[in-house]
């Protein structure tokens, strides 16, 4: 219970001095309350001290106490009791990483099964898992770019937005058209620049050619070189003509034609010698796990991380002994306590 009580801490503490007005309620029932009953003056009080004390006198304050530990915990409530867990810092070898995922519609491309986009998560979780120490992020673009997730070492968080990922913003219009691969790059940049401690790697993924966004790619590699920030850069999907989802029907489902793939492979090639990085091909699955197992070789650096626990709410206990403590005091006004009018 003292652990418990511990790691308590209170989201709006002002409401604690509330429980001031506690006191005169207690001089008001013990004090002065007496001096405005009825009274009846005996001669003596000599027989009822001799009187054996029955539970009804022995709980005769029982009521009023209870009123006063319920409005008690009602206060707390109010307070808003909140499990807590101290900071922690700590020193680990680990390495900062942006990955940096294309999310146009022709991820959709199923020569990668069950399709590229697909085939990429299923890889990126088994990198992620096999990283715990690694500060990772994500950042996911089409016409524009966006951070998913912030770097983190809360992995499982991390993951559960990973599994979100989908082309649906591109196919319901909330993201523009295109694939803005500088745009990619430069917000998982800016995002890593807030990290001025160990390695900085950026891991993008694409299956196309830059056509949209205001900064173009290899403007994109001059920031990211200049910021220290290495590029592995990754084309996934085969060359030439695949069978490529271009509309999408009234069911829902995907109309494919025959396409020449438009993917840049010069581009990203340069992008990785810009800043130190390497320039990978998947046209496979499984050249695509080998991928991020050669990256996963990368050289580690001391990292320090900080771990902030969650909060989460207390003030269910809190609640439920107010209501029972109610509860008790209105059993014994109507029952033993009762009064005659």
């Amino acid at each position: 219970m003292t652990n418990m009580l511990s790691t308590i801490s209170f989201a709006h503490p002002y409401c604690l001095l509330l429980l001031l007005l506690l006191v005169p309620c207690f001089l008001w029932r013990f004090l002065l309350k007496r001096r405005t009953e009825a009274t009846l003056v005996m001669a003596s009080t000599e027989a009822f001290r001799r009187r054996e004390q029955t539970l009804r006198t022995a709980l005769i304050h029982a009521p009023f106490l209870l009123r006063m530990l319920t409005l008690a915990l009602v206060i707390v409530v109010l307070a808003r009791p909140q499990t807590k867990h101290a900071l922690s810092e700590k020193e680990t070898e680990g390495i900062n990483i942006m990955m940096v995922m294309d999310i146009s519609v022709s991820m959709l491309t199923p020569d990668l099964q069950p399709n590229r986009l697909e085939a990429a998560k299923q890889v990126a979780y088994e990198f992620i898992q096999n990283r715990p120490n690694d500060n990772i992020g994500l950042t996911l673009f089409g016409g524009e770019a966006f951070t998913q997730c912030p770097m983190t070492t809360d992995h499982a968080s991390l993951l559960s937005m990973f599994r979100s990922v989908s082309c649906s913003l591109q196919q319901q219009g909330i993201i523009s058209d295109g694939t803005a691969i500088g745009m990619g790059i430069t917000n998982a940049v800016a995002r890593l620049a807030q990290d001025s401690i160990g390695s900085k790697v950026i891991i993008l993924l694409t299956d196309g050619a830059n056509n949209a966004g205001d900064i173009s790619p290899l403007m994109a590699a001059e920031i990211a070189k200049k910021s220290n920030v290495r590029v592995y850069t990754i084309a996934v999907g085969t060359d030439g003509v695949v069978n490529q989802p271009v509309a999408v029907l009234p069911d829902g489902s995907y109309y494919y034609q025959k396409v020449k793939a438009d993917m840049d492979t010069g581009t990203l090639q340069e992008i990785a010698r810009m800043t130190g990085g390497l320039f990978y091909h998947a046209q496979t699955k499984g050249k695509l796990r080998d991928i991020y197992n050669d990256i996963d070789k990368l050289e580690k650096t001391k990292l320090r991380v900080k771990n902030f626990d969650k909060r989460y709410e207390a003030y269910q206990p809190f609640a439920l002994a107010a209501f029972v403590s109610l509860l008790l005091e209105m059993l014994l006004r109507t029952t033993l306590l009762r009064r005659i009018p």
